[in-house]
């Protein structure tokens, strides 16, 4: 039976795309690619995730975005103290015992990105490991 295998992509309009790839680049360590996108290879631990929301959801506030993007991690404490320096605001962390780390930031468009560093043993995989 066809069916869909996964998630090919993340597309989505910006009011400015060279200074908002810049900034993934710069706070989040993009690799950016010479036609300005970013190409990410499996993951060796964690999973990607479709939830629809209910339209009157406050998850994704303060953004006033229909949609917010989770971005696995390999390093927490590493990737906070890179956003830190940058003077980018976390809005909130948390660890989540069954799940793994996270925290919340905003990104210059207005979009709220979760990141996520998944609790690997969960899924019989070590980090690094692929």
């Amino acid at each position: 039976m066809a069916k869909v295998l996964g998630v090919g992509g993340v597309f989505f309009k910006a009011p400015d795309p060279k200074a908002l790839t810049a900034w993934y680049a710069r706070v989040l360590g993009f690799d950016v690619t010479p036609w300005g996108g970013v190409i990410f290879k499996p993951l060796p631990y964690g999973v990607t995730v479709w939830s629809p929301f209910p339209e009157k959801t406050t998850h994704f506030e303060p953004s006033h975005a229909a949609f917010s993007i989770n971005l696995v991690v390999d390093d927490m404490p590493g990737i906070l103290a890179r956003i830190r320096a940058e003077g980018v605001e976390v809005l909130k962390e948390e660890d989540e015992p069954s799940q793994g780390r996270f925290a919340w930031i905003m990104d210059p468009a207005g979009v709220k990105i979760e990141l996520w560093q998944p609790k690997p043993e969960e899924h019989g995989l070590v980090p690094g490991a692929a």
